[in-house]
C-alpha cells in the first residue's frame, strides 16, 4: 500500500546515508523501523496497580471529618 509520510529533512538525509551504506533502501528501513517499534508496544505489559493493604481496621465512621483525618495523617509529625 502506498502512503505518504512526512519526516524531517535531518533525519531523511540520515536514513538515506544509513540505507547507502548498509545497501538497501530509505522504505525497507522504515519498514523495519516500525516492525520493531510495534513489536516492542505489544510486547509491554500493561500497567498493573499492584494490590496493597494495611492492618488496622482505618477510620471508624464517627472520624470521617476532614480535620479529624488530617489529624491523623500528622499525628506524631510535629504538626
Amino acid at each position: 500500500m502506498k502512503t505518504t509520510v512526512e519526516i524531517p529533512n535531518g533525519l531523511l538525509a540520515d536514513a538515506r546515508r544509513v540505507a547507502r551504506r548498509e545497501q538497501t533502501t530509505v522504505r525497507a528501513l522504515i519498514e523495519e523501523g516500525l516492525r520493531k517499534v510495534l513489536l516492542a508496544r505489544e510486547q509491554q505489559a500493561d500497567f498493573r496497580l499492584r494490590k496493597v493493604s494495611f492492618r488496622g481496621e482505618g477510620l471508624a465512621a464517627g472520624d470521617a471529618s476532614w480535620e479529624r483525618i488530617r489529624e491523623l495523617a500528622y499525628e506524631g509529625r510535629g504538626g
